[in-house]
């Protein structure tokens, strides 16, 4: 297999978080973390679901990205957000990049009338700033590509146009969308469609892009839905044009990351995967990731932990060439 999961069960659980009094005490589940790395330590942003089921985003911190980690004294405060009318009900799914020497935080941000993408940006982060709610459409999944291109700020989604009786709404595609200053954001085309009887019927991107040399390289969950009592998520790539994302240049006929261990098939949401992380150890003059590259992969288990696999950029692109 292309990547292979760390020794020892799940990175991290919701047993290994502190108390942290009020909100966070007894913890039901830790999963979908945003990564980052700065110089030798890698940062987790973690979201943390309680026993009454309110969500909350949590910093964590450990050298070389393996463990122990250190986790903040408080949950993170997105500065600023309070002002947003109406009730946000929960703030979720985390995702990373590095923009111009700055932290981009894309998250999804579920409210009365469904949810929408919400930017935060932070220098070191440890302290947010919140930009604002960032679509106008029901969508989840945003994610930064690390630098413009063609001139405009580029972000990867999944609009969210699937309604399946009694479920929220959901995707099955991932769009391409543009923007000239981060905040309004225009569609420019479909990159990827779900396929259908297929382990990807529905889609939606996993981490930020990393660039390399043959391509954008995007790793994305996948959802089989044909199994009729359970839906199963998994993790896929595909490898997009350096110059024009909307053009795909490969993608993996098979998933390399599934359901396997008991923690990632037994949890709060069973036999889920959900690709939410992916640092490169090493990048050239251009930024971009060499094929031998190792590479660290976070992922949700069973919507209740975090999981670990690692391997290396040539790993990835081969698994698009799969």
């Amino acid at each position: 297999m292309p990547l292979r999961r760390i020794a020892g069960g799940p990175l991290i659980r919701p047993g290994d978080l502190p108390d942290l009094p009020p909100d966070l005490v007894d913890v039901s589940s830790v999963f979908n973390p945003g990564a980052a790395r700065i110089g030798g330590e890698v940062v987790l942003l973690l979201r943390v679901q309680t026993r009454g089921r309110e969500t909350f985003l949590l910093r964590a911190t450990g050298r070389e990205g393996f463990g122990p980690f250190a986790f903040d004294g408080a949950p993170v405060r997105l500065a600023g957000i309070e002002a947003l009318p109406g009730r946000v009900h929960h703030v979720y799914d985390p995702r990373l990049t590095r923009l111009e020497g700055d932290w981009y935080c894309m998250v999804a941000v579920d409210i009365d009338d469904g949810c929408r993408l919400g930017l935060a940006r932070s220098r070191d982060l440890a302290a947010f700033e919140w930009l604002g709610l960032v679509s106008r459409d029901d969508t989840r999944n945003g994610v930064l590509f690390p630098e413009k291109v063609g001139g405009r700020y580029l972000r990867l989604e999944r609009p969210n146009r699937v309604v399946a009786s009694g479920e929220p709404p959901t995707g099955d595609t991932i769009r391409l969308a543009a923007s000239d200053d981060l905040l309004d954001w225009k569609p420019v085309a479909t990159v990827l469609r779900g396929r259908p009887h297929s382990w990807d019927e529905r889609i939606g991107p996993g981490p930020p892009p990393l660039k390399t040399r043959a391509g954008w390289l995007l790793v994305y969950h996948g959802v089989a839905t044909h199994f009729g009592a359970a839906n199963v998520y998994q993790a896929g790539a595909a490898l997009l044009d350096l110059a024009d994302p909307s053009r795909v240049l490969a993608r993996s006929r098979r998933n390399f990351l599934e359901p396997r261990e008991s923690w990632e098939r037994v949890g709060q949401v069973p036999n889920v995967v959900f690709p939410t992380g992916l640092l490169a150890d090493a990048e050239d003059a251009d930024g971009c990731a060499p094929p031998d590259a190792g590479v660290l992969l976070y992922y949700g288990a069973a919507d209740t932990c975090v999981g670990l696999a690692t391997g290396t950029v040539a790993d990835l692109l081969d698994a698009c060439a799969d």
